[in-house]
């Protein structure tokens, strides 16, 4: 996706994209102050901005975004319309789709999937094969296991 293609969908981006570089492997905007790993993949309509780091095997894709400075590593997938931000972080297998939302300081780990409109924050944990999905809401120091 160009850069206009992409401001056409998300107007707040700035006019020009000198802050911003396209990732190699995926070809998805990384601006120049995230960090993102030489084997993550991040999908050419997915954005990973802010301080936000994605490493590993993890992959981006669609119309995701990672930002703030929340973390996606090992084999975790965020994709669809999801958002992962703040401090949150996604690892191991696990997975965010949907228009899907994991903020604050909250973690998605082992194989748990967080779906639909569902959100996840707060320092709340959802592990294990955990599904959260549809418009749940896990908060505060929930946990979901």
């Amino acid at each position: 996706m160009t850069w206009e293609q992409l401001r056409a969908k998300w107007p707040w981006l700035p006019e020009t994209s000198e802050r911003w570089h396209q990732h190699p492997i995926g070809g998805g905007w990384v601006e120049n102050s995230a960090s993102v790993g030489d084997s993550a993949w991040i999908g050419d309509s997915a954005m990973v901005y802010g301080s936000a780091q994605v490493y590993d095997s993890a992959q981006v894709y669609d119309s995701a975004r990672v930002y703030g400075s929340a973390q996606v590593y090992d084999s975790a997938r965020v994709y669809g319309s999801a958002q992962v931000c703040d401090s949150a972080r996604v690892f191991d297998s696990a997975r965010v789709c949907g228009s899907a939302m994991v903020y604050g300081s909250a973690r998605v780990y082992d194989s748990a999937m967080v779906f639909g409109s569902a959100r996840v924050y707060g320092s709340a944990l959802v592990r294990g094969s955990a599904l959260v999905f549809d418009s749940a809401m896990v908060c505060g120091s929930s946990q979901v296991c």
